[in-house]
């Protein structure tokens, strides 16, 4: 158990699923290559890796921290489209369309080890690693497609359906188990999650309350923890 009261990753208390960590499912051979071409860069939380606008100029791998990939909306609202953890990868696609200018902005959460990638250094890495490049494929794929489930969640769902279909599908990826509970081992605040589902954080906090007299999960030190009852 950690000081803040989360539990430590083992194997009894297990990452449930990860797909979108790339450097976890990497060859070694790709990996040590990844490295040598890039260059590690630290972040101070609430930095900026890069803004909509600025150029861009190289692919960013995760390796510790939390990143949030978000546009302004004309009211001037944040729009959270996800959170980027340990192992993922950002920043890629107007890098393969020769460097156009961002559209999404890209802030650090926590204090982040980045590992950066210059764009020319990735065009001659992915021409020589194809096994690294269809794992990047896939995990992109993957993110299109919840993207897509949002936007219809947006649609159709009420903004309580919203929420609990948000907790789910992150604890499905990054949730730790332990014993009955999952723990959803990423700190969010009730604003952040509010920017995902498209409400306001009053209306959040309202509902989380409401989740957490019913006891299908309680909240500590911003992290969510679901019990044994269904959401």
């Amino acid at each position: 158990m950690l000081r803040d009261g989360t539990p430590e990753i083992s194997p009894r208390n297990t990452l449930l699923n990860a797909p979108s960590n790339v450097l976890e499912q990497l060859s070694d051979g790709d990996l040590d290559d990844l490295y040598r071409v890039g260059n590690t860069r630290y972040y101070k939380r609430g930095a900026f890796l890069f803004q909509a606008g600025t150029p861009s100029e190289s692919v960013y791998f995760l390796r510790k921290g939390q990143i949030k990939v978000y546009q302004i909306s004309v009211d001037g609202r944040q729009i959270i489209l996800w959170f980027c953890f340990a192992g993922e990868v950002f920043g890629l696609a107007e890098v393969v369309h020769g460097g156009r200018a961002r559209v999404l902005n890209a802030q650090a959460c926590d204090d982040c080890e980045v590992l950066c990638v210059p764009r020319s250094a990735f065009d001659t890495y992915a021409k020589r690693h194809g096994d690294a490049i269809l794992v990047i494929m896939r995990v992109l794929a993957c993110r299109v497609r919840v993207l897509g489930d949002m936007l219809v969640n947006l649609v159709n769902d009420d903004i309580n359906t919203r929420i609990k279909k948000l907790i789910l599908r992150l604890s499905a990826c990054y949730g730790i188990r332990v014993g009955s509970e999952v723990h959803l081992n990423i700190r969010m605040t009730h604003q952040e999650i509010a920017d995902m589902v498209g409400s306001s954080r009053q209306t959040v906090t309202k509902i989380l309350g409401q989740l957490q007299r019913e006891g299908l999960l309680s909240i500590r030190n911003r992290r969510i923890r679901i019990g044994s009852r269904e959401l």
